[in-house]
């Protein structure tokens, strides 16, 4: 008989909604699931401030993956490093994103965010794209390009 494997997502959250920037979310939302069926869930405060602390954080919680909006490219490296995989730049609602992973569907588009750095709600993926062209990057800014 095969046997289903339980695994750890976690997701950072706020008011609802997937955090903007996992690197200064506060809120965990940690799911067990086991298949394609949430077994539990539990909401956690994030205490880490710097990225080897976020690691070790989740790390010690046991996540397997790790849902989130934008991430820097340093704190996705150490999660990765670290076995976790990091499905990041999502967006939307906190629901809606569970949904769409328990159904194998995050690449669908639903729960993707259309632009990385300059997107605001409606505007295009385009307009955004000239928009983050054509403004120098704040400090720290760089760090979210790809």
């Amino acid at each position: 008989m095969l046997k289903l494997m339980l695994m750890k997502v976690a997701m950072a959250h706020w008011q609802d909604r997937i955090s903007p920037v996992f690197d200064v979310a506060d809120h965990l939302l940690l799911l067990d699931v086991e298949g394609r069926r949430e077994i539990d869930r539990k909401s956690l405060r994030l205490t880490g401030r710097n990225p080897f602390e976020r690691v070790k954080e989740l790390s010690e919680l046991g996540v397997n993956v790790l849902l989130c909006g934008a991430i820097s490219l340093t704190l996705e490296k150490a999660l990765i490093g670290a076995g976790i995989r990091v499905v990041g730049f999502l967006g939307g609602e906190l629901e809606n994103v569970i949904q769409a992973f328990l159904e194998g569907s995050l690449g669908d588009g639903r729960v993707r965010n259309a632009g990385r750095i300059g997107t605001q709600p409606g505007m295009s993926t385009a307009k955004a794209t000239s928009t983050a062209k054509a403004r120098k990057p704040g400090p720290r800014e760089h760090d979210l390009r790809r």
